[in-house]
């Protein structure tokens, strides 16, 4: 994790001492219930709630104590102990490591996935507000990056509107997928603790028991969730690189929002670069790093192995704060976004007329004209105007192949025609 990309709420989901109080959770809550059946006295689960409930676990102390053991949990359990008394002895009662580290890692995971879509939410916000502020800003559409037809600047926000809608879907299933439980011992065979401990930790701790867990929780789940945080993360970058391009110096129908006193370039003072949505480039590549090393997690030998736990100490933290901070950072940047419809209207114009050539065809093809005939007289005027030799309208009404009037040509270059569609469009994305 990145600190310089990391926000102090996402942070803290990942902290020591975060995960120490969900440690004693998942151990104070199997207590109880292994006191309801009578396994340990209810006197010592009462106990360990009472002296741990406030108790402060000095992360340094336990990892003097796993220096010795080698073993973060038991190293951990011995200063509950230091804390707890006598009574700590009843903890852990046929449990085994896994079921606290796996079940704390999906609380964990259920809590980044909580940001994570309070951070998309952000998003499609910011991305409807602007949409309809330039629902009908007419601007040329682009594929290849070459001028194709008109469209408008909220309609191409709509489209990301609608991409982010299904990022939330996305990220609410991965929670979903992760949030399982796994209090079931050695091998996963409930042994030695009685299932009904595991269902009462996976209530109180929001979550739902896994149905097999093999003394580890399924890999194939969160290899699911941070696939979903890739696909999140590329939706974040689509909307950055459009954002980057329309910046261009010899685009700028779109720019990042430029405070006073920022400098853009320790060399040439006139720069105003985009490095906010180049660093949610960057910013996704790291998410999407995540990815391979949760698949090959999923092969894990027999019943368990910890050749994934290193993996995931550091994909955890490192794909889901990184992903919060890059939304909050798309978010803002959508909110600051400075549009420029005059640098869009004139962009369009530049080939003077060029975008309305399909509508020039099919008109001729409605007037008797072969597609084939149609496509290649209008072609022909078409590079007429690449090559800078004067107005497509002009070139047309000047071919005698041409079989439509003066009038009807000029209404077919009609920008209206294009944008007649976009409230059935935005009916589509922004319905509830």
């Amino acid at each position: 994790m990145i600190s310089r990309y990391a926000r102090p709420a996402a942070v803290a989901i990942w902290s020591q001492e975060t995960k120490y109080r969900i440690w004693f959770e998942i151990e104070a809550h199997a207590a109880t219930r292994m006191a309801e059946l009578g396994v340990i006295p209810q006197q010592a689960a009462d106990a360990i709630w009472e002296k741990g409930r406030d108790a402060v676990f000095d992360a340094e102390r336990i990892d003097e104590i796993e220096r010795t053991t080698r073993h973060d949990v038991i190293a951990f359990l011995t200063h509950v102990a230091e804390i707890v008394g006598d009574e700590a002895r009843f903890l852990h009662q046929g449990m085994t490591s896994s079921d606290v580290l796996d079940t704390c890692f999906a609380v964990q995971l259920c809590r980044a996935s909580d940001l994570l879509v309070e951070g998309v939410d952000r998003v499609l916000a910011a991305l409807e507000s602007r949409a309809r502020e330039h629902r009908l800003t007419p601007c040329v559409g682009r594929s290849h990056g070459i001028h194709a037809e008109p469209v408008t600047f909220g309609l191409k926000l709509a489209g990301y509107h609608a991409e982010f809608q299904r990022a939330r879907r996305r990220l609410l299933a991965a929670r979903d997928e992760v949030a399982t439980c796994a209090i079931s011992g050695a091998v996963g065979t409930f042994a030695n603790v009685d299932p009904s401990v595991e269902a009462y930790v996976a209530e109180k701790m929001g979550l739902s028991p896994e149905p097999v867990s093999t003394q580890v929780i399924p890999r194939d789940r969160h290899a699911a969730f941070f696939a979903a945080l890739g696909v999140v993360a590329s939706s974040v970058e689509r909307l950055a690189v459009e954002i980057r391009h329309l910046q261009r110096t010899e685009v700028l129908e779109a720019e990042e929002p430029f405070d006073p006193g920022q400098k853009g370039s320790s060399a040439m003072p006139h720069k105003r670069n985009p490095i906010l949505t180049e660093n949610l480039t960057g910013l996704a590549r790291l998410v999407r790093s995540a990815v391979v090393p949760a698949m090959e997690n999923v092969a894990l030998w027999h019943e368990r192995d910890i050749s994934h736990s290193s993996v995931e100490r550091g994909i955890g933290p490192d794909a889901t704060i990184h992903l919060d901070f890059a939304l909050h950072r798309l978010a803002g940047v959508i909110e600051r976004l400075q549009v420029y419809p005059d640098n869009m209207a004139r962009n369009m114009d530049r080939l003077g007329g060029l975008v309305h050539s399909q509508r020039v065809m099919l008109a001729l093809t409605q007037a008797g004209v072969s597609r084939e005939d149609a496509y290649a007289m209008v072609q022909e005027n078409a590079m007429k105007v690449w090559r800078g030799e004067g107005a497509f309208l002009d070139f047309l009404k000047a071919d005698s192949r041409v079989v439509l009037g003066d009038d009807a040509l000029e209404a077919l270059f009609d920008i209206g025609y294009h944008t007649r569609h976009v409230d059935t469009i935005f009916e589509r994305v922004f319905r509830r």
